[in-house]
């Protein structure tokens, strides 16, 4: 059996999919974003093998975060799920980035690049990704009036292009993207058509299945099919030219494979 990490995992698709991998028998490490909602877990919590507590938006918890897992073992898969919808202003970090760029990018590539190369890496993103070309000439919204939809299609394109340019630098990593739908969620709200046991089933599929299918990289995963993404996150420039933006803004480089 595996043992996967997922950010984001105290409520919604994070807690779904860690729902369902235990039910299969396999060893989930949560995330909390706080101490608070770490105790909210409940009786779930003796099922999983152990809890990391941090705020994404924080440089300095991501690294935290990085150090708990990496103190628990390697984890053989890991699902970037954690993230954030529509911000009403840019906001500020701690570092000063927007809060939406913090957490629905820079958090993601500073783990991935922090923590233990797993097998697997799976990112979810949006088809709302397809919105956010373009980004690269202002990625942290220093110089345009904020738009909280295109800042969070830009984040979403970005975990897409992430999630491409690591299949291609890692080839012994297992590296996708996932669009879950709309799901009944928090963020998403009690009207979106899609249900949490749907909208979880791709990423936690891709993290752990046998299948030939789930045997891939550098895919867009959409309700276990999968789909074309938007044209920059597959363009080898584009990923190369965000992470290297990514590497300067947080101060941390990739590993080696």
């Amino acid at each position: 059996m595996a043992i996967i990490f997922i950010t984001g995992s105290t409520d919604g698709l994070g807690r779904a999919a860690a729902q369902s991998l235990v039910d299969q028998g396999h060893r989930v490490v949560l995330h909390a974003r706080s101490a608070d909602r770490a105790a909210g877990i409940g009786a779930f919590a003796p099922r999983c093998a152990g809890i990391v507590v941090g705020d994404l938006r924080s440089a300095a918890d991501a690294r935290s975060i990085a150090d708990q897992v990496n103190a628990i073992g390697r984890m053989d898969a890991i699902i970037h799920n954690a993230g954030v919808y529509t911000r009403p202003s840019r906001g500020a970090t701690p570092e000063g980035h927007a809060e939406t760029l913090a957490i629905n990018t820079l958090a993601p590539y500073m783990l991935t690049a922090l923590i233990e190369l797993p097998d697997r890496l799976v990112y979810l993103s949006s088809g709302l990704h397809r919105g956010g070309e373009g980004s690269l000439d202002d990625l942290d919204w220093t110089e345009r009036a904020w738009d909280s939809a295109k800042a969070y299609a830009e984040s979403k394109l970005h975990v897409v292009a992430l999630a491409f340019g690591l299949a291609r630098r890692w080839p012994k990593v297992l590296s996708n993207a996932v669009d879950p739908g709309w799901v009944r969620t928090k963020m998403g709200g009690s009207g979106a058509p899609v249900d949490l046991h749907t909208g979880q089933q791709t990423q936690a599929w891709l993290a752990v299945s046998e299948e030939p299918a789930a045997l891939v990289s550098g895919r867009y995963w959409h309700h276990l099919r999968r789909e074309e993404p938007a044209g920059e996150a597959t363009d080898p420039d584009f990923q190369d030219a965000l992470i290297e933006r990514l590497g300067r803004l947080t101060g941390v480089l990739l590993p080696q494979a």
